[in-house]
């Protein structure tokens, strides 16, 4: 059951928790790494975030690939999340941040890919329709 919610929503939580919780500010460097460039690479909270949001799309659209009942139920509640990220990113002071943006953004392309790719693999695996690779 809990392959059913959507991995995404832990981004959000994860947001909400840092901003409205610790208030720590996402500027705060994680780590930095000295390139043989001689510049030096800051990864911040911030890019952490973006990280593991990246990597919790790709488990999404992993997950995607799944036919049956609750990948139904998946993509309505990938859907419910793109429409509340969409909300606090609208109405939220705190969460106007590019920052959250891309969240949305990924939350959005979770759901486009998701219907995609299952309405694609569906066709596949019952031969539905003229299959054009």
């Amino acid at each position: 059951m809990i392959l059913v919610l959507p991995f995404l929503l832990l981004s959000v939580i994860a947001y909400n928790v840092i901003v409205f919780v610790t208030g720590t500010p996402l500027d705060t460097t994680v780590f930095q790494v000295p390139m043989i460039s001689g510049a030096v690479w800051t990864f911040t909270l911030s890019d952490a975030i973006v990280a593991g949001t990246l990597f919790l799309l790709f488990i999404e659209i992993l997950k995607a690939t799944r036919t049956g009942g609750n990948s139904l139920i998946d993509h309505a509640l990938s859907t419910i999340v793109f429409i509340v990220c969409l909300i606090e990113f609208l109405v939220v002071p705190e969460a106007a941040t590019s920052l959250f943006f891309f969240i949305t953004l990924i939350t959005l392309i979770d759901v486009v890919a998701g219907f995609s790719v299952t309405i694609r693999a569906a066709r596949r695996d019952f031969a539905v329709g003229p299959q054009h690779y």
